[in-house]
């Protein structure tokens, strides 16, 4: 049975008891059932489909069933075997506590801006709930991608204030590394030179990295490399011409062969405990800045630090970047960090030129205008 309607307003058609209805979107057909024996229900449903179609809301009967579960699982394979899986994954938990009941299609502005609400509510940090909501727009992107939805809804926008301030006074520094055990000095003794990420780069805790390995320590050429960081790109350490890097490094080779010896196995990272990789510091690491009296440091404070020692240095940015492992200007000066006793210094040498410039006026008499008496203008 077919309920026909005037041209462009579409058709009312029944599939057994089923009303069905029919309209066009950019020239092509759309049947859609309307779950309904009522005509009723299907002239709201056509209504509504067409009323999507002019406003250019129309998403199709997908969008309709995929879920934020779908959306999940599109990021999840997305994510599949790339080096953020894991925070991702985190983000993904409190999303779906939150978000995990909702139909794509219901998650709305309001919907998110809520979901802002309730995070700040639970102590969440401006950067961590602005990365849980860029999570969230990466599955809207794919499945639009996926032709699963037309767009996506509107993002709060959030402003985190995450530039990071801490770093290493060399006393503080020396004072945590005496309390480590002696296999943790090496890496942390190694990473406050270099500024390279200790859980990363040097011990390779973070997944889908791999710890420094004594392939990359080029003793003849004094340099160190590493093929892959971060930013996907390598990077190259002269440390023969930094001495205590250099102690350091020859220092760690005597222990690994000690321990090869013992163990009769080829150990191939340069930073490791007895033999044995070091999968996790942070219980040690905590222990040691509370002994010294500098709870709260944390070990990327290195790269601060290292960047720090960078500038007041005089060296280049372009040369500080490479050596560092900063892809941008921007991040760079996240971690240029000036801190008082900088500017305090920056003070004085403008209080001592200044005293310079006054002994050197005070011993001149400077000559009265000609033409001009104490006390007079000269016009």
């Amino acid at each position: 049975m077919t309920d026909r309607r005037a041209r462009g307003t579409g058709r009312l058609f029944k599939r057994g008891n089923i009303w069905w209805i029919r309209f066009s979107v950019d020239g092509k057909r759309h049947d859609e059932s309307s779950n309904s024996t009522k005509r009723s229900d299907a002239v709201k449903l056509l209504n509504k489909r067409l009323g999507e179609v002019q406003t250019g809301r129309y998403q199709g009967p997908s969008a309709e069933r995929l879920s934020f579960s779908d959306l999940e699982q599109m990021l999840t394979d997305h994510y599949h075997a790339m080096r953020s899986k894991k925070r991702a994954q985190r983000a993904l938990g409190h999303l779906r506590r939150h978000l995990g009941l909702y139909l794509a299609k219901n998650i709305s502005a309001d919907v998110l801006t809520a979901y802002v609400v309730a995070r700040r509510e639970e102590g969440a940090s401006e950067a961590t709930i602005k990365y849980e909501l860029a999570v969230l727009k990466k599955s809207f992107s794919l499945a639009i991608r996926a032709e699963k939805l037309d767009r996506r809804p509107a993002f709060p926008t959030l402003s985190p204030d995450n530039r990071r301030k801490g770093f290493f006074e060399e006393n503080e520094f020396r004072a945590v590394l005496k309390q480590l055990p002696e296999h943790h000095r090496g890496w942390a003794l190694f990473s406050f030179l270099t500024g390279w990420r200790a859980k990363s780069e040097l011990l390779g805790i973070t997944e889908g990295y791999e710890p420094l390995l004594w392939a990359n320590v080029d003793f003849d050429a004094g340099v160190v490399r590493i093929e892959d960081s971060k930013n996907h790109e390598g990077r190259t350490f002269p440390f023969d011409v930094l001495p205590e890097l250099k102690q350091l490094l020859h220092r760690q080779r005597e222990y690994t062969q000690k321990w090869e010896r013992v163990t009769g196995q080829i150990i191939p990272w340069v930073f490791h405990r007895r033999g044995e990789r070091i999968r996790d510091f942070y219980s040690a690491w905590r222990a040691a800045c509370e002994r010294a009296g500098f709870p709260g440091k944390i070990t990327h404070d290195f790269r601060r630090t290292a960047v720090r020692r960078l500038e007041r240095s005089g060296v280049s940015r372009s040369v500080a970047k490479a050596l560092v492992g900063h892809k941008t200007d921007s991040i760079y000066e996240r971690y240029a960090i000036v801190a008082e006793q900088d500017l305090r210094e920056g003070v004085k040498k403008v209080a001592k030129l200044t005293k310079k410039r006054s002994k050197r006026a005070s011993g001149k008499v400077l000559p009265m205008r000609k033409g001009t008496e104490r006390g007079q203008s000269g016009g």
